[in-house]
Order: structure tokens, then C-alpha cells, then sequence
């Protein structure tokens, strides 16, 4: 059974297994612990299959302006619609908190994200100059309005 629930302490381990699976420069543990332990702004989201987490999303909320600072879904999973589900359950978590406009970097290159935020209303807003470290590569910025 798949249930989408608020990240804890408890989870960071297997999300890092989904963050090392994901990205090139993974965030560290010690950064989602804070996020989840120390960041007022901050809230986070997994999705899991009978108790395994296979990913995560996180948002700020500052004021009523959300950010999603990462979202991910371990490699297995993909293409099965859980990071359409996870994104929804987020944003309506956000929209929830107070948020009326969303917003994120993505990739230039992941085509497949961007079709999938764009699903949600997103828009492109523009360009982030070699915004990604371990390439250099340009970020495309998003948004939509929640309300």
C-alpha cells in the first residue's frame, strides 16, 4: 500500500538512499535532519510502499510563498506516477500552510520533471545561470499560483 505522510528524524536514512540514488551532489544527512528538526519554514514529505520510503519531497513556507528545495523518487520507482502524487500531496500540504504561489528550479535538461510540473500549472519564470554545481548547468525556474 502507498501512504504519503510528513517526513521524521526516522526517515532520513532511507532518504539519503534515495538522494545518493538521485543526484550527483547529494545533500548530506546532517541537512535533512535540520530541515526536519530545526527549520521553521520547512516541511517535508515521503511517500512509501509498506513501510519502505522510495521518496521525498521538501517545501519552505516563508510567508505565503512556497519553495520545493528538492523532491525525489528512487530510481526504481519512476515512471509510475508516485512523484505526480507525492508533487500533489505537497502542494495541497502548502496551499494548506497559507501558500498562494509555488515555485522551483529544475533542470534544463529534465524534460520529464518540467512535463510533470507543468501538469500542476507550472510556468517558466525564467533562467538561473549555471545554477548547479557539479555541471554548471542552467536551472529553469518555475511557478504557479495556488489560489
Amino acid at each position: 500500500m502507498i501512504t504519503i505522510r510528513s517526513m521524521t528524524k526516522e526517515d532520513v536514512e532511507p532518504v539519503m538512499e534515495v538522494e545518493r540514488a538521485s543526484f550527483a551532489v547529494p545533500w548530506d544527512e546532517e541537512t535533512f535532519v535540520k530541515e526536519v528538526e530545526e527549520n521553521p519554514y520547512s516541511f517535508y514529505s515521503v511517500i512509501e510502499e509498506d513501510g519502505h520510503v522510495f521518496g521525498y519531497c521538501g517545501i519552505w513556507l516563508i510567508i505565503d510563498e512556497a519553495h520545493v528545495t528538492n523532491i525525489a523518487i528512487h530510481p526504481d520507482y519512476r515512471g509510475k506516477t508516485y512523484g505526480e502524487q507525492l508533487f500533489r500531496y505537497a502542494c495541497d500540504e502548502a496551499i494548506e500552510q497559507g501558500a498562494v504561489q509555488l515555485s522551483l528550479e529544475v533542470r534544463v535538461s529534465n524534460t520529464p520533471a518540467q512535463h510533470m510540473y507543468r501538469k500542476f500549472g507550472l510556468v517558466p519564470g525564467g533562467i538561473r545561470k549555471r545554477y548547479y554545481t557539479d555541471n554548471g548547468e542552467d536551472a529553469l525556474v518555475m511557478w504557479v499560483g495556488l489560489k
